[in-house]
């Protein structure tokens, strides 16, 4: 067996496979299009697959962010009424667009990534 023409990256014990980092990229992304479906799929799915360490932590972590990003929405919403919730709904949607694009582009490196500022729901 050669090996591959990239070095090991911290955090991973093996070399991930090209699914593995094409599934943790786009579990960061689906923050654009599914939501907080896309990464619980994603975890439920990796959760208990040895050989998949690397999309288990980005979905992970991109479903903590998630979850951490509707609680500040609820807030959000509920602050709307006296218009501060309409500027912070703002600021959260350019945050959460800006780390996702962040994490993604860290797992397509291959590196575990960690969101700034989120609860851990699921570790």
């Amino acid at each position: 067996m050669t090996q591959p023409p990239y070095p090991p990256q911290q955090g991973y014990p093996a070399y991930p496979a090209q699914e593995d980092t094409t599934l943790a990229v786009l579990v960061h992304l689906s923050w654009f299009a599914f939501g907080l479906i896309g990464p619980l799929v994603v975890y439920l799915i990796a959760k208990d697959d040895p050989y998949k360490p690397m999309t288990r932590h980005h979905a992970a972590e991109a479903l903590n962010f998630h979850l951490t990003m509707l609680i500040g929405l609820v807030v959000s919403l509920v602050l709307i009424l006296v218009i501060v919730g309409l500027f912070l709904l703002i600021g959260l949607a350019i945050f959460g667009a800006v780390m996702a694009i962040i994490a993604a582009v860290a797992a397509g490196r291959r590196e575990p990534y960690r969101y700034p500022i989120t609860i851990r729901f699921v570790r």
